[in-house]
């Protein structure tokens, strides 16, 4: 077992007081120690986009204990170092049943979570959307319903310091949980019709769809904001990218939506990717998923961020275009960096070395990504010399490319245009 009291530089945040709070991780003894380093720095990054400042971390390598996780001994010395450092929460990075929660916030005299209820709180305190704030609300029933009997139990007991604030339930508490989640997901799926809708108005107008994916932190933001050329939020923090920002782009003539999306996170609940569908579905009905990567991550953890993605995109998506943007590739060696390349080779197509930051590689990202776009037709038309002809003349410039016009008795044009569009000129059209 292992206990450590961090160094705390500040109390504070954007002028906001920091929650003090005590990590705590339990690993079977046969697993991976490199793997459970990164999965407790990762709930350390989780704790600080939430706001709290971690002032103790607890590991222990021993299989779970039924009443607390942790072993019983070290749940005294949890209680021990919540007091003497102050700490106002216990987060633990293992799942925990509702009474491990209720025995171990009895004994240390706080607040005790988990690491999906972490999630949680973060997703809550960035929606500002009603999607959004529906997304939390069905991810946060889910997760209560199979505990329900387990909660209105433990209610009935003297309700305690730390235990979650939870309140008096009735027995009546699970069908109100099932209900709630029928008239959400009632919402949400009028809010996915209207995305589908949204996607064939943005084809309709000329727009091919993209979508940036990717874990957590590989700098998703970062690219977008060098893509479109305009500011946007970018902290070295987890769940920047909450509700997805759309903006356009142009490539040789060709009309993008860029969309930036919520990250992916290791291990992230299924209970999270269902009830945040339709924020994901901004990916699933893109033209190209361009997908961003840290190559400045061990191969081991690209391999496996890489597969968890396409795992994703494949049980959604039908059939996507994918573009690997390879982020991050002026912080890694040359020779490391070929020898990651040929390790990721089967799980990279389309890849494109890039610095988000520095801007070295875009321009072959965007060519790449206008070569991956679905083809459209081109065609030859004449078109008459009047003001009907003048004002097609101008509906082509916007909902297609005009290559090459001539003027004389009639308007020649050579086009490029989608299915659509190339169907209503083909009267006018000329024999090749």
């Amino acid at each position: 077992m292992t206990f450590k009291t961090e160094f705390v530089p500040d109390d504070y945040v954007g002028g906001r007081p920091m929650k003090k709070t005590i990590v705590v991780q339990r690993n079977d003894p046969d697993t991976d120690a490199a793997t459970n380093s990164r999965k407790l720095a990762e709930l350390k990054e989780l704790a600080h986009a939430a706001d709290y400042v971690v002032v103790g971390t607890l590991v222990q390598s021993i299989y779970p204990n039924r009443k607390y996780q942790i072993g019983s001994g070290k749940v005294d010395d949890l209680a021990e170092r919540v007091e003497s450092l102050d700490a106002e929460k216990v987060i633990f990075n293992n799942q925990l049943s509702m009474t491990q929660i209720y025995n171990i916030s009895e004994t240390c005299k706080c607040e005790v979570m988990d690491r999906f209820q972490l999630i949680l709180e973060i997703f809550a305190a960035r929606a500002t959307t009603r999607r959004a704030k529906l997304q939390v609300e069905l991810a946060r029933l889910r997760y209560e319903l199979p505990k329900a009997k387990s909660i209105v139990s433990l209610q009935k007991k003297e309700e305690r310091q730390g235990f979650m604030g939870l309140g008096s339930y009735e027995d009546s508490y699970e069908q109100d949980i099932k209900k709630k989640i029928v008239r959400i997901r009632t919402e949400l799926l009028q809010h996915g019709n209207g995305s589908e809708s949204l996607r064939s108005f943005r084809h309709e107008r000329g727009f091919s769809l993209i979508a940036l994916a990717g874990y957590t932190n590989a700098g998703k933001s970062t690219l977008f904001q060098s893509l479109v050329e305009e500011e946007t939020i970018v902290k070295d923090m987890l769940f920047t990218t909450l509700s997805p920002t759309t903006r356009s782009l142009m490539v040789n003539s060709r009309k993008m939506l860029l969309t930036d999306t919520v990250g992916f996170i290791e291990d992230l609940p299924h209970l999270m990717v269902d009830a945040f569908r339709s924020t994901l579905d901004e990916i699933f009905l893109a033209d190209i998923i361009l997908l961003v990567v840290d190559m400045s991550d061990p191969v081991d953890v690209i391999r496996q961020k890489l597969a968890v993605s396409h795992d994703i995109f494949w049980e959604r998506a039908e059939d996507p275009v994918i573009v690997t943007a390879l982020n991050k590739a002026d912080l890694v060696p040359d020779e490391e960096l070929q020898e990651k390349m040929r390790v990721i080779s089967d799980l990279a197509p389309v890849p494109v070395m890039i610095s988000a930051r520095s801007g070295e590689g875009l321009n072959e990202l965007k060519q790449v990504l206008y070569e991956s776009l679905p083809e459209w037709e081109h065609c030859r038309i004449s078109v008459p010399m009047s003001e009907e002809g003048i004002s097609m003349v101008s509906w082509l410039y916007d909902e297609g490319i005009v290559h090459t016009i001539e003027y004389g008795d009639s308007i020649f044009m050579e086009i490029e245009a989608r299915n659509e569009i190339i169907q209503k000129v083909k009267p006018f059209a000329m024999s090749s």
